[in-house]
């Protein structure tokens, strides 16, 4: 690095507000079926959807400039999302008959510890992705979960 580079970059770091945080988001999409048991309508029946996550983290900015590279996000929870939902089933705990039938065919099948809605495959993605970035001084801020393009649902955090 030069003597001015070395200037510019002591400049931009004084002047650099003290108060603010950046995020990095990356997008991930996969397919899945589910059903939610507890629906009273037409959702209670195996359907699929091209699922789509937005997952955002928060940190500072180092001297690369990247919150987080977007390829550890893709790699690492698209990777994690790619072995356990990408073309399987999304099942409630409560599904047993479903669960049985998709083991007998060899399917594959993640069970959730609650209906498998936008809302609780969010929780689960919020826990992952934190998993994800444990140790690297970054926090998980948000993950948004689309079941339809317009549709979606969204875990915050709160500190």
């Amino acid at each position: 690095m030069s003597d001015l580079d070395a200037e510019l970059d002591a400049e931009w770091i004084k002047e650099r507000p003290v108060m603010v945080h950046t995020t990095a988001t990356r997008r991930l999409e996969w397919d899945a079926a589910h059903r939610v048991t507890l629906h009273g309508g037409k959702c209670r029946n195996l359907h699929g959807h091209r699922y789509a996550a937005e997952v955002t983290v928060r940190g500072q900015v180092p001297e690369d400039g990247m919150v987080l590279d977007f390829g550890i996000i893709k790699t690492e929870l698209g990777g994690w999302i790619d072995d356990n939902w990408d073309h399987g089933a999304l099942l409630s705990y409560r599904d047993a008959e479903l669960h049985d039938l998709c083991d007998k065919q060899g399917w594959k099948v993640w069970i959730m510890s609650g209906e498998p809605t936008a809302e609780t495959i969010a929780e689960e993605l919020f826990i992952q992705a934190t998993n994800m970035v444990d140790g690297k001084g970054l926090a998980v801020e948000r993950i948004r979960v689309y079941e339809t393009p317009n549709c979606y649902a969204e875990v915050v955090r709160h500190d």
